[in-house]
């Protein structure tokens, strides 16, 4: 294995534990190289693994607790950088939301805040 990839690789992929194994898009086995660990606070891990074959991803959080190992993902086309990048970023409020939704109905402000 390559020494950059063992950098992202995490503690919690032993030979014994195989967590979110296959593709949900296209079913092709997914590998621990494919894993990017985003981040990890106490026994929560936020990662980003890339399918191979089809390239899309999937965003899971594991989190590891006395009672076993529970996870969520979320299907998407963003590379890990990009993931990155937003996570750091505001969140969206609910003022965004409606500022939006007035944006989006007065086409000519749509297209002058565009340009």
């Amino acid at each position: 294995m390559k020494a950059s990839a063992k950098k992202n690789l995490s503690p919690m992929f032993g030979d014994d534990v195989k967590l979110i194994s296959y593709c949900p898009l296209c079913g092709s086995s997914y590998t621990p190289l494919q894993t990017q660990i985003l981040g990890e606070k106490e026994d929560s891990h936020l990662m980003h693994i890339q399918c191979g074959n089809c390239s899309n991803a999937i965003i899971a959080l594991v989190i590891i607790s006395s009672v076993g190992v529970s996870s969520v993902g979320l299907v998407t086309d963003l590379g890990s950088e990009e993931v990155d990048r937003f996570r750091g970023d505001c969140q969206v409020t609910t003022n965004d939301v409606i500022d939006m939704h007035h944006l989006l109905q007065d086409e000519e402000k749509l297209f002058a805040r565009l340009a």
